[in-house]
């Protein structure tokens, strides 16, 4: 097994040449899996959600993660949550529990990059098969709240492929003040914090 120090200057020597060859051989082991997946005999796992399995629709989840880091390595900072290290964005399919793409962060970037999340997003769509033809949802939470990043994902949409998307927000007392003046459902609560908390804790029925 190759050291720390081998091991960092093997991907230190890494061009975009070598990275683009690595992301299509990844795409092409993933093709061969997923085609062995669906031979199984409970196919493709297709996600459950909300008790409704969503058979030929590929989950992607997009959200940053915190790696601390003991020394001032490269790229090391404080983070927004007043830790130190790195601040990563990453793509993962959902059905399979597997990362599909990754953007290296130092632990002082934003949350909510409009750029980055397109990169990682356009990155992992590549690695999925079939994608020019696939069900896709994605996932994020409110750091990918912005106009941009939605745009694109509505551009995604063709003919031959459909691409959906859930966005996380934080309610707060003034966003959730406006909706208590919007019509509503008879014996429907307002859109506050507490009645959202307890409608997604709720058992369904």
């Amino acid at each position: 097994m190759a050291s720390d120090s081998t091991a960092r200057r093997t991907l230190t020597a890494l061009d975009e040449a070598a990275l683009v060859k690595i992301a299509k051989a990844r795409a092409r082991v993933r093709r061969h899996v997923w085609s062995l997946l669906r031979l199984r005999p409970g196919g493709f796992p297709w996600l459950v959600v909300a008790g409704k399995r969503l058979c030929g629709w590929i989950v992607i989840d997009l959200d940053a993660t915190i790696i601390t880091a003991a020394s001032k390595k490269a790229g090391a900072a404080v983070t927004f949550k007043e830790m130190f290290g790195f601040h990563p964005l990453a793509a993962w399919c959902a059905n399979t529990i597997e990362p599909l793409a990754m953007l290296l962060c130092p632990g002082n970037s934003g949350a909510n990059t409009m750029a980055d999340h397109i990169a990682v997003l356009t990155d992992a769509l590549a690695q999925i098969p079939g994608s020019a033809a696939a069900k896709i949802l994605v996932r994020v939470d409110g750091a990918g709240a912005t106009h941009g990043l939605l745009e694109h994902l509505e551009a995604w949409n063709t003919t031959r492929r459909t691409v959906r998307y859930t966005v996380g927000w934080k309610i707060t007392m003034t966003t959730s003040g406006p909706s208590r003046g919007c019509p509503r459902p008879p014996g429907r609560p307002p859109c506050t914090r507490m009645a959202a908390s307890r409608r997604a804790t709720s058992s369904p029925s």
